[in-house]
This record gives C-alpha cells, structure tokens and sequence, in this order.
C-alpha cells in the first residue's frame, strides 16, 4: 500500500508541475446559445461546442445541456470563431466577438443539419471489414462480412493477418509466436483465453487491434504483441438495444445468443447484457510411434455451458466530470470425455478413459473516474479493476489392460485474485505536442489445490529393503503464486510538418513469490521460489507522410513476457498413459527487443500495407521434453529458459474494391525464426534401455512460414451479399515436430430486411472441401507421425435484430489505452 500511495504523490506532483493552466485568471467574457436538430425542430443535447482563435487554435469548450443550451466561460477579448459539431451532423461555425460592452454574447438558435453519411457510419455497422495501418497496430474494423465467419470471436480471429488460433487447444498466436496477450476494451481478463474467445459473440466485436509494438503505456507483458478486441458500445438517448441468435451444426450441434439493452437520459446511462453459448464439441485423431511400432488413437468430446452477464452505470455529473461502473459476471460449465487407446504389436489393446467436470466463474468489478480540465484534452482517468476466478475440477481416470496406474480421480481447486489500479494524466502542451504520464499498480495472486486418489511409483524403491512398498500414494500439492508490479510511465509526441514522433519509457518493480507444498515420502516437501527485479521498456515511434497517398512508419520498443501460470504450476496440466505436461516453479521472464518498419499506400479503390519486423528475445521461454526416470516408455513435457534467439518476418495487407459490387481483404505474411529447446533421448533401443540410457540434448531449430488470406465480399443487391474467404497456412517446424500445410475455404451469405435494414439473416458453411486437419511428423523424443481433426466443417445461420432508434448520441469517452471504455456496453 506504501507504494501506490509513493506512485499517487509523485504522480500528481508531476501533474501539477505540467499542469500550466493552473494558475491562470478566469477569462472576463462568455458565448450562450441553443442548438436544435433542423428536422425535428427539437434541442441537442451533449453537443461539442468549441471556441476557436483566428488561426484555428483551440482556447476552450464544452457541452450543450439536456435543453440545448449552452454557455462557455472564460474567453479572451476579441474575435473568435464558434464551432458546433456532433456525430451524424454536419459541423457549423460562426464568427462572434467578445468586447467592451459585450462580453455576454448571445449567438441564440443554431440549427444543426444532418450528415446522411456520418450518421450511417456511426449507427450501423459497416458492410464490408477494413484494415487500417496505425503508427503501433493494425486495426480491423469488423463488418458484416466478418460476422457471417462464425458466431464467435474465435471463428473471426483466423482471418485476421497474421493471426492463427489453434483449434485443438484454442490457443492463440501472433507472427507464429502464442506469446501473446488478449484484452477486452483494453484490459485483461481473468478468463482462460480459449474460453474467453469463445464466449464473446461475432456480433458484438466492432474493432480489432494487432499492437505488435505497443508504447510506453501499455502493460509491456506480450512478446509477440497484444490483441485488444474493442466491443460495440450502445449510448443514444433513449431506450436501444440489439438481439442475436445462432446455431452451428457438424457432427454436434452449438447455440449461441446474446441481448444487450441500453438506457440514456439526461445525466445516466444504465446497461445490460446477457449471452451464451451451449453446444457440443468433438475431437479425434491417432499418433503412430514408429521406433516401438505403437499406435495411440484419441477421441475427446465436451459438453460446454457458458452465461455472461454485464451491467453497468454511467454517471455525468457535469462536463468535466464522469462517474463509471459496471460488473461482469462469467458463469461456465464444462463436461468432457476422453478415449485413448494404445496398440502395442502382439498385446491386448490398452484403453484410457476420462472423464472431468469443470465449474469455473469469473466476477468483475470496475469504477472509473473521468475529469476533465478547462484545457482543450486535458484530462485525468482513475481507474480501479478486480476480479476474481474460481474453479472446481473432478476428473475421473479408468483404465483396461493397463497394469499401472490404477484407476483414479483427480480433484483440482483454483482461486485467483487480481487488482489493478490506474492512474493516467493527459495533456496537450500545444497543437501538436502532448504529454501522458502514469501510474500502476497490478497485483495478482492464486493458489491450486491438488489432490488425488492415485498411487505413484516410490521414487525411494530402489534405495530400501526389498520389502518396501513400490507404490506409494500420489502426493498432494498446495500451489501459491503471488506477483506484484508497480509501474510508471512517460510518453512525449509532437507533430510538426510531415513529421510525428512519440517517445516514451515505463519503469517497473516486480516481485514474484511461488510456493509448492506437496506431501511425499519424505513428509511435507516446501518448494518455494522468490524472484524480484527492476525493468525500464522504453519505445519510441517516428511517421512520415510526404502526401496524403504515402506514410512511412517506424518503431522500436522493449518488452517482456512473463511466465504464464501454466508454466510454472507444478500440478498436471494433461496426461495421457505415454505423456504428461507439467509446469516449471523456476521459470524466469523473457525479454524482447523488437523493431519494425512499415508503408502504406493510398490508392484510388483501396490501400496496401507492407511491413518488416526484428526481433530478439533473451533468456526465451520454449518447451523441454525429458524421459520418465520411473518409466522410460513414458514422457514429460514441461518449459525452460534457454539463450537467446531472433525472429523476422514480412506482412503485406491490402483492402480494394475492384468494382462496386466487389470488394477484398488479402493478407500474406512470412516469419523466420529460431528456437532453441531441450530433448532427452534413448541410447539403447527401447526393449533394451534403462533409466541408466538416457542422455540430454540442446538442439535449435531454424523455421520459414508463410501464411496467405483472401477475403471476397460480393454485393448482389441491396441486401444481399456473399462472401468466400480463403486460408492457406504453410508447413511449420516445431521442437516437437513438424506440421503439414492447412487450407480452408469458407462461403457465406447474409440478407438484410425489415425498416432500415433492422435485421440480418446470414448463413455460413465452413471448410466446404473439409481439407482442415492438424497433420505432423516428429523425431523428439521418438520418430512418430500423427494426426488430429475437428469439427471444421460446419454450417451455421444466425438472425440479429436491432431495435431503438434514438439518433442523438452521448459522450463518447475513451480508456487509458486510447479505445472507448468497455462501460458503455458490449461483453467481458
């Protein structure tokens, strides 16, 4: 608490410091007025209203009331220029003077006309998806088109650039790398991301950002980059809302709907939402393990259940000061199966067979404070976040024809708490410079439980008499991992002719503290892990733009990835009769050093953006596959750091409208890089080998991967359209194996009907030619090829409706990462 209360004081220290409009006499004159919608001959309310010099300098504003009225303070003797704008009308402006005799000047009635094409762009949601290169990120602009993919964040996520997401696990990467971090409206979530991914609706993702080299400002965690998923927000006045169902269908099928509400007037803005999913999920495949000739079959299935809910309260006390909170609420409950079978030559099949129960439940809270200052953007945002993760799990394990182990059950008991507090400040020192400075907090904790009904090899057989026991009970564990990160910032952009440029730093003090009490032979085993250390990531970005069709980019920037709670929990991720996946306590963080270079072309029916990228990573993160001691027909895979490694790649991206019916989104990006892992393998063949045969290995491995997507969009008539996007992603080398090269193509189509285009019917099949498979061959440990599948070709239709119509819209505020907060709507 002592520090966060040293980072608030020095904060705001700098903040008076850099606060010049502190001191300064209140201005002797004043501008009122109304302003009325032209048609409807009703008053504007939340309209911007701003001051302006001759030179078209900004002095001061402000908003008109729930009447239309308005009076702004505090302006200079003189002539000014008034300036009236709001969304979906176009801008009016005026010439008024404030002098001796009147300096109250009433400029009456000003009658705003609407803008048709503004207010289309802000009310209803584009047709086609765009992609816009930005200084630190790609942003896609989700359209219609991109919502008929699929139900799910998941399903839109593969045909993003440069983005993959992998449908065993559903993990997913960025430029081939799954260090990556996900947020919602610019912040973390406690949700595991395969389950978070899958639980927030197509229908409700308005942008999608690829950070691949964030500022100073964000959370530097991600050693790939961030991928910030910004959700419709709903905040016109009156009643409005939005209804969405879905169904998919291969083998099982899947629903999903959502609702989501909203209230505006006068000074509040209550919300709500609600969506689910519900469906069945199956997958299968085989590995042959060609040294022992052993073929392993699988067949999982899960049976999910997931409810989020949302409500949230937006207070405008006045037009300096907003008050925000919501909670999020994340019911999910999950039942799967597993069947792995194991053919050994001349033996009986030997059969596993499993079967867990998941609950978990995700609770957020969230508050927020907004003031603004009589400075044109000058602000300050606090901002306060907890949440919280529970989750049981049973997992039952029965087997046949297999002598050991004995059949079992598993009971897991995960808690996590986490609170984050911010502290962020804004002000632009002029025209075209700006400066932000910050604070953080970021404080996590969790603990896992572990107990099981199983028996385990004595580890101390060898070492007792010959009447020891050779099995021994499996050892509980009680895991706690706690982490702590206190954090300043510092960003300074100016602009000036063709030129831009932000430079910036973020200091931060992490302290980390694992502790693994297990019971074992020995008696109670402590296993505690204490890491502290200091970190500065600078990052700096320069943009220039020789005319409006050229921009030219650069970035460089520092980051680190922290090890995830996977990889350093010591309980058992998975297992199966040959392989178990567990954590290393030890893991230390990963660095990377990134630089990147980027060019878009304006051109007269689209853009193209092409890009090169480099990076370097120390100390980095990869997996470690080592042989059973107890069982050296048996494997363990679990993480180590290793030295340090490079990356690079190319991306070009390109949207273009050849003719007015037809439009494209194309993509193609290649990466290189190098990996670095550790194998153990046998020196003796393995009806032969013991434990004494086993030696250990450091190997690298050199990799080239290109991926290509084409997305086509076809306007048929007004309301119809029809889409066909293609994927192809190239062979890739792992430290485990190789995968063969993946292709898919996708058709879908979507008609809009009813007033004002109100609803929309869509129907998608999925990977038509049912070509999707995760296909692999690997020589670590063992010489093994392998495959597995999924329900890739499915078909899914989905009816959304909208409902409301109130046009004026309320103040559109945004977060500390520059994206509209998540407290005016939309999940998670």
């Amino acid at each position: 608490m002592k520090q966060i209360t040293l980072l608030c004081l020095l904060l705001c220290s700098v903040i008076s410091y850099a606060n010049p409009t502190a001191n300064l006499k209140a201005r002797e004159g004043s501008i009122s007025g109304r302003v009325i919608d032209a048609s409807l001959k009703q008053p504007l309310p939340y309209v911007n209203v701003i001051i302006k010099d001759s030179e078209d300098n900004t002095i001061t504003g402000g908003i008109t009331q729930d009447d239309g009225t308005f009076e702004i303070k505090n302006i200079p003797e003189g002539t000014v220029i008034l300036s009236v704008q709001f969304i979906g009308f176009k801008t009016s402006s005026k010439t008024v003077t404030v002098s001796k005799g009147n300096y109250k000047v009433n400029v009456g009635d000003i009658y705003l006309e609407e803008d048709v094409a503004s207010l289309d762009e802000v009310t209803v949601v584009a047709e086609v998806s765009t992609i816009k290169q930005k200084v630190d990120r790609k942003v896609i602009t989700i359209g219609k088109d991109l919502t008929t993919a699929g139900p799910t964040a998941s399903d839109i996520m593969n045909n993003l650039p440069s983005v993959n997401i992998d449908q065993q696990t559903g993990n997913i990467s960025l430029r081939g790398n799954e260090n990556v971090r996900v947020m919602v409206d610019g912040k973390l979530s406690n949700v595991p991301i395969a389950q978070l991914l899958r639980q927030i609706p197509s229908t409700s993702i308005k942008q999608i950002e690829l950070i691949t080299n964030p500022s100073a400002k964000y959370n530097p965690e991600g050693m790939s980059g961030i991928i910030n998923i910004i959700l419709h927000k709903n905040t016109n006045i009156g009643f409005n809302g939005n209804i969405n169902v879905g169904l998919t269908k291969e083998i099982y099928a899947k629903f999903n709907s959502s609702i989501d509400m909203n209230y505006r007037n006068g000074k509040f803005n209550l919300y709500g939402n609600y969506g689910n999913n519900i469906g069945e999920y199956d997958n299968f495949g085989n590995i042959e393990r060609l040294d022992s000739e052993t073929t392993q079959a699988f067949n999982f299935g899960n049976k999910n259940k997931s409810h989020l809910y949302k409500v949230g309260l937006d207070f405008y006390m006045n037009d300096n000061n907003t008050i925000s909170f919501f909670t999020n609420q994340n019911l999910f409950d999950g039942k799967g199966t597993g069947r792995t079978a194991i053919q050994y030559p001349n033996v009986p099949l030997q059969l596993q067979n499993f079967n867990n129960e998941t609950e978990n439940r995700v609770s957020q809270y969230n508050g927020i404070y907004n003031h603004k200052f009589k400075k044109e953007g000058e602000k300050l945002d606090l901002e306060v976040d907890y949440s919280t993760f529970s989750q049981d799990e049973i997992a039952n394990f029965r087997f046949t024809n297999i002598p050991f182990p004995p059949n079992y059950i598993d009971n897991v008991d995960t808690n996590r708490d986490q609170t984050v507090i911010n502290l962020d400040y804004t002000n632009p020192l002029s025209d075209n410079t700006k400066l932000e400075i910050g604070a953080e907090a970021r404080l996590f904790e969790t603990n896992i439980d572990y107990n099981s009904t199983g028996l385990s090899v004595n580890p101390l057989q060898d070492m007792i008499d010959n009447n020891g026991d050779e099995y021994i009970p499996t050892p509980s564990t009680d895991f706690t991992y706690k982490r702590d990160i206190y954090s300043l910032y510092v960003t300074y952009g100016k602009t000036f002719d063709k030129w831009s440029y932000q430079v910036g730093a973020r200091a931060e003090t992490v302290k980390e503290e694992a502790k693994a009490l297990s019971q074992s032979v020995n008696g109670l085993e402590d296993n505690p892990f204490d890491n502290e250390y200091f970190q500065v990531y600078p990052s700096a970005f320069v943009s220039y733009s020789p005319s409006e069709k050229n921009t030219y980019q650069m970035s460089v920037s520092r980051r680190v990835d922290r090890p995830g709670l996977q990889q350093v929990n010591p309980i058992r991720e998975w297992s199966t009769p040959l392989v178990s996946s567990f954590g290393n306590t030890e893991l230390e963080p990963q660095f990377t050093n990134s630089v990147e270079f980027n060019y878009t072309r304006k051109l007269e029916k689209g853009s193209v953006t092409g890009g090169v990228f480099f990076r370097l990573v120390e100390d980095e993160i990869n997996r470690a596959t080592f042989i059973d001691r107890l069982d050296i027909n048996k494997n363990i895979l679990t993480y180590d750091n290793f030295e340090n490694t490079t990356a690079y790649g190319i991306e070009l991206s390109s949207n273009y409208r050849p003719t007015k019916w037809w439009n494209l989104n194309a993509s193609f990006d290649l990466f290189a890089r190098q990996q670095k892992g550790v194998a153990e393998y046998l020196t003796k063949p393995l009806t032969e080998a013991t434990a004494n045969d086993i030696e250990r290995t450091t190997f690298k491995v050199d990799n080239i991967v290109y991926n290509f997507r084409l997305f086509n969009n076809f306007r048929a008539t007004k309301r119809l359209n029809l889409s066909v996007f293609t994927m192809y992603r190239g062979k890739e080398k792992g430290l485990q194996f190789t995968r063969e090269p993946m292709f898919m193509v996708n058709t879908g189509l979507r008609y809009s009907f009813l007033q004002d285009n109100r609803a929309t019917f869509s129907f998608n099949y999925s990977d038509i030619f049912n070509t999707m498979k995760f296909e692999f061959e690997g020589d670590r440990p063992y010489r093994q090829v392998g495959e597995f599948n999924w329900e890739s070709n499915t078909w899914n239709i989905a009816l959304s409706y909208r409902f409301g119509g109130g046009k004026y819209r309320a103040l559109q505020r945004k977060n500390r990462d520059n994206n509209e907060k998540s407290a005016s709507g939309g999940f998670i």
